[in-house]
């Protein structure tokens, strides 16, 4: 039991570091003289300076995909807290449901993230 409950503490902070990475992350496109990322678009020089820096949230969709991405982030906080207070309050056998529901809406909001297009 000991190691199951070690196998969701550790599920719990993968998603959050990989939810942190991924938000936070800068380049994701890069092209010949610039490179985009969720919040900015960077024009550079061909000796790697950065000169306009814009951001990117000027389309609906991009800003849907930046609301998403922060509130599965806070979803999975809420989880992985929920899951510690539920930890040492639940009598022994309970169940998880409201931590199982909150890392269910934090996964469904990042998973929702890929399908802008």
């Amino acid at each position: 039991m000991l190691l199951l409950l070690l196998g969701i503490i550790v599920l719990h902070v993968a998603v959050l570091v990989l939810l942190f990475v991924s938000t936070i992350v800068s380049q994701w496109i890069v092209g010949n003289g610039h490179s985009t990322d969720l919040w900015q678009n960077c024009s550079t020089s061909s000796s790697g300076n950065v000169h306009h820096c814009f951001s990117s949230s000027a389309n609906e969709w991009l800003q849907s995909v930046q609301a998403t991405m922060i509130l599965s982030i806070i979803f999975s906080i809420l989880s992985l807290f929920l899951f510690f207070c539920q930890l040492f309050t639940l009598t022994k056998g309970g169940r998880f449901y409201i931590t199982g529901i909150f890392q269910i809406l934090a996964e469904s909001n990042s998973s929702q993230m890929c399908s802008c297009d």
